[in-house]
């Protein structure tokens, strides 16, 4: 039995199947933001559910808000602040009871499902983008997620907006610390701020597409210059790397207007003279990163 957890930014969910990716168990609970201690309690709660309803658990594959870094062992890079500079993997395995874990970045495990047995399947390099709270990204090659000698392979997501017009420099700040970067602008999070700075009132993501289909005017507006912005950050991507698919994740995926219009948008600013790359949403949506950490035991 393949167990994982997908700890993230708005929930944490666990996982557990068997090889050939059929699910015995799934549960999630809502993410104790703020609270690095409550996490790792619900963590520990959700396996406990999980080996009762499958048997004895002995390995976890643990997709976490960030990554570890490879000298100190502390987590970095993660939107979930509380959990930076915190010892993630000692932790989580007395939280476990001495389990045997592997953590790894969510991002690169919603490309490694995605490449193993979601939409990238059967592709050589699969880039897998998810646009939720923040913008997370990550490579797999062959299946297998790849992560850099530093553990930071396609931390897109702080990169800054290339190409940026007047309006958009510096950029808004971002939590980690510099303005401008992608995902202050191409998040869910950021699209609806943009629309409450505009309008003055607070809307979901999905609010504000029904009203840019509807006609209204400053959210096809805003639509308009989203679609726009992710283009070119795509299209570095498409610059350095040229990967074979593009697999979309996160409630922003859902924005059908967005396979509609990438392909132009990218193909102007990519350094190219086509584009082709096909441009799929997440066959296994917001439980394709909780799938990824269980494949984790399945790469030996």
């Amino acid at each position: 039995m393949l167990v994982g957890v997908d700890w993230g930014g708005t929930k944490i969910e666990v996982v557990a199947m068997a090889e050939d990716g059929h699910e015995h168990y799934r549960e999630r609970v809502d993410t104790p933001r703020g609270d690095y201690a409550g996490c790792l309690t619900a963590i520990a709660r959700l396996v406990k559910q999980a080996e009762a309803e499958v048997g004895r658990i002995e390995r976890v594959g643990i997709g976490i808000p960030g990554s570890i870094d490879p000298e100190t062992g502390l987590g970095k890079g993660a939107s979930s602040t509380w959990m930076i500079g915190q010892p993630v993997e000692q932790d989580l395995r007395e939280a476990l009871a001495g389990r045997h874990i592997r953590a790894v970045n969510d991002a690169d495990m919603l490309a490694a499902s995605e490449a193993r047995d979601g939409a990238g399947a059967g592709y050589h390099v699969v880039y897998a983008a998810n646009f939720a709270s923040g913008v997370g990204a990550g490579v797999a090659i062959d299946g297998r997620a790849h992560h850099g000698p530093n553990n930071n392979a396609a931390d897109w997501g702080h990169n800054p907006l290339p190409w940026p017009m007047d309006d958009e420099t510096p950029g808004p700040s971002c939590w980690c610390g510099l303005p401008g970067c992608i995902e202050t602008w191409v998040s869910g999070r950021a699209f609806q701020a943009q629309y409450e700075a505009a309008a003055g009132k607070r809307l979901h993501g999905s609010q504000i597409v029904r009203l840019a289909r509807s006609g209204d005017t400053l959210a096809s507006a805003l639509l308009d210059r989203y679609v726009e912005r992710l283009a070119r950050g795509l299209a570095v991507v498409v610059n350095t790397l040229d990967p074979d698919i593009f697999v979309l994740g996160g409630g922003m995926s859902n924005v059908a207007e967005l396979y509609e219009r990438l392909p132009a948008l990218i193909l102007r600013y990519a350094f190219a003279t086509v584009f082709t790359t096909p441009i799929v949403r997440s066959r296994h949506g917001d439980s394709s990163g909780v799938r990824g950490a269980a494949w984790l035991w399945a790469e030996g």
